[in-house]
């Protein structure tokens, strides 16, 4: 089955439109989650990952991290497995 990706961004984030461009790329389904109007939610996620930027990638419910984390998935093959079913 494949992965279950989220990627929480913020609005003018470019960072976040590398993120989903990376992953629209690599053909990963995924669900995107706008934090910009939602400071509460922000904070929660910032409990949940430790992390403060944007975007954050979350793998199974699992937090992966930023962009880095996400170039580094791609480049180990790792992201590759997201989209295969089992």
């Amino acid at each position: 089955m494949a992965s279950r990706v989220v990627l929480f961004s913020t609005d003018s984030c470019t960072y976040c439109e590398h993120a989903r461009s990376l992953l629209s790329k690599r053909g990963v389904a995924f669900e995107e989650v706008d934090l910009s109007e939602h400071p509460d939610l922000q904070a929660e996620l910032t409990e949940v990952t430790g992390l403060e930027s944007y975007p954050q990638i979350v793998v199974d419910g699992e937090p992966l991290g930023g962009l880095n984390e996400l170039r580094a998935a791609e480049k180990s093959g790792v992201m590759a497995a997201w989209s295969t079913a089992s």
